[in-house]
């Protein structure tokens, strides 16, 4: 009895089980796929790079939903272009599926600080930490702004600029242009120097080279009147100019 008990379990079991896999077969084989392609399959089209109107019109053209998501700032977009998208290109999805795009915010920019009445140092720092530069550096008299302060920067404040750029500054002398603080031009190439000293206010002089083969010839590597001390406007500042040594032995060709 035991045995014909058992056997009976078995088979019972084993119907069950078969019936189970059954059930998954027809599950996997059948009514997934027709669930996934009852009323068929798109593939999403490419519209990275198209600008957003453009785009909207082709999803919409394929049985898909155009929705706009982020905007993010891109400096390889124009503001307005699509930069990304979900469901990726190519990705199968049913009719209707909503398709969101990352929308390009155009490049991001800085706006210009207001300088005026500030030192240079303070300008500087007020410049980096919108992403800006200091550029040329002009001197001039004023009697309204003290000595060393800006009178005037030549991008109006509140402008919208790329990152980057140079805002050059006019910076007050005080009354009178008799009392320059000489710039150090030491380590600049002598072309530089002269550029400089020429937006300092000052002039090159003497020129002096002398042998030196540690630096590459036609670097400064001195000065007179040496830099931080005080001189008059136009004053000629002496400079000392690597040149390369004569190679020992050379017999000039004749």
């Amino acid at each position: 009895m035991k045995d014909i008990f058992r056997s009976k379990v078995t088979r019972i079991v084993l119907w069950i089980a078969g019936g189970l896999l059954s059930v998954v077969l027809v599950l996997d084989n059948v009514i997934l796929p027709w669930y996934v392609n009852h009323g068929g399959t798109l593939s999403v089209p490419d519209v990275v790079g198209m600008p957003e109107a453009d785009a909207f019109r082709v999803i919409d053209s394929l049985n898909l939903e155009a929705r706009q998501g982020d905007v993010h700032p891109d400096k390889d977009y124009p503001e307005g272009y699509v930069v990304g998208q979900n469901p990726a290109p190519s990705q199968l999805v049913k009719p209707r599926r909503r398709v969101y795009l990352t929308i390009s915010g155009g490049e991001q920019l800085a706006v210009v600080p207001d300088l005026k009445g500030r030192s240079v140092r303070d300008t500087k720092f007020a410049l980096d930490r919108v992403g800006l530069k200091l550029g040329a550096v002009v001197r001039q008299i004023s009697k309204e702004f003290p000595e060393g302060t800006i009178i005037s920067q030549d991008v109006v404040p509140g402008a919208k600029v790329k990152r980057g750029l140079y805002i050059g500054v006019t910076e007050s002398t005080g009354e009178s242009m008799d009392s320059l603080v000489v710039p150090t031009v030491i380590g600049k190439t002598l072309a530089d120097a002269q550029k400089i000293l020429a937006l300092k206010g000052f002039k090159a002089g003497t020129i002096t080279y002398q042998p030196n083969a540690d630096l590459l010839p036609n670097t400064v590597i001195g000065q007179l009147p040496r830099a931080g001390d005080i001189s008059g406007f136009g004053k000629p500042i002496d400079l000392f100019v690597a040149q390369a040594p004569e190679k020992k032995g050379y017999v000039p060709e004749h």
